[in-house]
């Protein structure tokens, strides 16, 4: 899979999503495939329709800021979690792309009962993705495990 994804024309990554997955036969395991411009910080959900991906959505989204960077590249998608956290805040709807890099909601307190931190469209994470909390319940709810993810 990864010599075959080498040979990507990302020309039109940023400029037509549709055409840039279709053009270049991005394949899935599922009927969706997520990509995250780290450029643009925004998420793409396309789903496959009549043999050819279609965008469905576009949400803003929080990426890594330039320290703790946005790991990029091509992944499935992997095991859920209602939530994760810590000592210092929680996110809701977690889904993993790989190692510790996940997409997931803004930022809760430990507990999970307050936002914290709900910036979007900006570089101030720690390397995940952040989406609005009702995004990423839609894709914890809706997005099968093994779903290709392209990050770029």
């Amino acid at each position: 899979m990864n010599r075959y994804y080498r040979q990507i024309d990302y020309s039109k990554f940023d400029k037509n999503m549709e055409e840039f997955v279709n053009e270049n036969h991005i394949k899935s395991d599922t009927c969706y495939i997520i990509i995250t411009s780290t450029k643009d910080k925004l998420t793409y959900i396309l789903k496959k329709v009549d043999d050819r991906f279609k965008v469905l959505h576009v949400w803003s989204s929080t990426v890594g800021k330039s320290s703790t960077p946005t790991i990029k590249g091509i992944f499935k998608s992997g095991i859920k979690y209602p939530a994760i956290g810590g000592e210092k805040s929680s996110a809701k709807y977690a889904m993993n792309i790989v190692d510790d890099y996940y997409y997931h909601s803004i930022l809760y307190d430990p507990k999970g009962l307050y936002v914290i931190d709900d910036r979007l469209g900006v570089a101030i994470s720690m390397g995940c993705i952040r989406l609005a909390t009702e995004n990423a319940r839609w894709m914890y709810d809706n997005i099968p495990i093994n779903t290709t993810i392209i990050i770029k």
